[in-house]
């Protein structure tokens, strides 16, 4: 049931907003889609290199063990993100529509039910996590001289959880609106806060204690909290539709009519995490048995992989946004020039990056391998045949990301379930008694080629173009 709020109060909208800079409804598509992307993408790039630094510095200055329970509770971490992920996304298509009819009332409900639950959850995992840290560590198998300090990182990390989870959907909200640049700003100083903290709180300095990995666990959390005060003063300083006051404060309470369609959307969105993620660890599974230097060789090729995808993600981001914000405003003649639009990008950027890492594959890879190490040959051929298939799978995302912005999630997750559990893991262990590891990367090449497939007949052939996948919502709403 809807927060009674006094109809001056909700309705009140700043003049200035009828043309606002994050109206993605109007002008060129192309530029338009460019000019909202490219923020997307440095944050994605800054995002990696961030994460890349803070591995440095527990690696240099710990040694192994630290560096291990680091990775071991990043796996935590992004199972727990995976359950939220999906709610974010489904908060930001609502809000996307509601700004592209100009329905800034609805903007600040959803963003605040939204926003309220999102507090609610953080703050329960945030006390029990620490609880669930052992149990959850020992249902890794972590190793024991890890384990500990896995615990003690953990337990800070919790701490900081309503931090985090409040950006990350705050971040999410602003793309909705179509703000794509304080997102970015605010990635540029978590990256400068992080590189100066982490070796502070870690090795100490002055009257600051060296507090060792918990230091570096310690360092995320001032950071979040520091970045996400930017981050709400700078949406309150532009004057941004999410903005609550006075009275609108009280959309922060629980919202059932705003929290219905936000669950029903973005539970399919995060169950498509966890499929990812578990066809991920299966997969793996399958690799380890080829022996230590495949496992090498991938592990290194993946991380050229990590920079080929980010154009994809930082697009798809894009045309989420924008494909949301244009059918709320009914400018249905504009979506398929956005789909359109967002696959030649995307396949042009990519495809640049996937021809370019081939005939450097051998220099990229010794940045991570030893220059003798027989897995260096092993990931230049992983590369050579997995690496193009990134590009079927951005024709994936572009239009997934387009029916899902009228809220049409069951079919993308279908269309993801079949094509990494059923085509990917079939292919993989039926085939691999009889071509080895070859098997493993052609089940990689026929589920991204399957998935593109599908995603392309349900755009062209389904029933994500009626209006009952987000209107009959809004009905409900009152």
């Amino acid at each position: 049931m809807s927060e009674a709020v006094p109809p001056e109060a909700a309705s009140e909208t700043p003049a200035r907003l009828e043309h606002m800079p994050g109206d993605l409804t109007e002008g060129p598509v192309t530029r338009t889609l460019l000019m909202f992307a490219l923020p997307t993408l440095g944050s994605n790039v800054l995002q990696s290199l961030n994460g890349s630094i803070s591995a440095v510095y527990v690696g240099k200055f710990l040694g192994e063990n630290a560096f291990a329970a680091t990775g071991i509770a990043t796996m935590v971490m992004f199972l727990i993100f995976s359950g939220t992920f999906g709610l974010s996304m489904a908060a930001t298509i609502m809000i996307g529509q509601a700004m592209g009819r100009r329905d800034f009332d609805e903007v600040r409900r959803v963003n605040g039910a939204t926003t309220g639950a999102f507090i609610v959850i953080s703050l329960a995992i945030a006390l029990l996590g620490g609880l669930l840290a052992p149990p959850l560590l020992h249902l890794l198998s972590t190793p024991a001289e890890a384990f500990d300090y896995a615990v003690e990182f953990l337990h800070v990390v919790f701490i900081g959880i309503p931090l985090v989870f409040v950006s990350m959907l705050l971040q999410s909200a602003l793309r909705g609106v179509g703000d794509a640049v304080t997102p970015l700003w605010t990635t540029v100083l978590n990256l400068v806060f992080s590189v100066l903290l982490n070796p502070l709180f870690i090795l100490g300095w002055g009257p600051i204690p060296a507090m060792g990995l918990a230091g570096a666990a310690w360092a995320g959390v001032v950071t979040n909290g520091l970045c996400l005060i930017f981050l709400v003063l700078r949406t309150y300083m532009l004057d941004s539709p999410l903005c609550l006051r006075g009275s609108q404060w009280r959309l922060l309470r629980p919202d059932w009519g705003r929290l219905k369609p936000v669950l029903a959307m973005g539970v399919p969105m995060s169950l498509s995490m966890v499929i990812m993620s578990i066809s991920s660890v299966i997969m793996m599974g399958l690799i380890n048995r080829e022996g230590v230097d495949t496992v090498a060789g991938y592990n290194a090729a993946n991380q050229l992989w990590n920079y080929i995808q980010m154009p994809a993600f930082a697009v798809s981001s894009a045309v989420s946004a924008m494909a949301a914000q244009n059918i709320g405003a009914g400018r249905w003649d504009r979506i398929s020039a956005i789909a359109r639009t967002g696959l030649l990008v995307n396949l042009a950027m990519t495809g640049l990056l996937v021809l370019a890492s081939l005939p450097t594959d051998h220099f990229l890879l010794s940045l991570f391998l030893p220059a003798t190490s027989p897995a260096l040959d092993i990931g230049e051929h992983i590369n050579l045949m997995i690496g193009w298939t990134f590009i079927p799978m951005t024709v994936s995302m572009v239009l997934t990301s387009i029916v899902r912005a009228n809220g049409a999630v069951v079919a993308p997750f279908v269309i993801l379930f079949v094509s990494v559990i059923l085509v990917r893991l079939t292919l993989g262990f039926g085939l691999y008694d009889w071509l080895g590891a070859e098997a493993i990367w052609f089940a990689f090449m026929a589920s991204s080629s399957s998935s593109a497939l599908m995603a392309a007949a349900y755009y062209l052939k389904g029933g994500w173009r009626k209006p009952r996948a987000m209107a009959g919502r809004r009905a409900a709403l009152g």
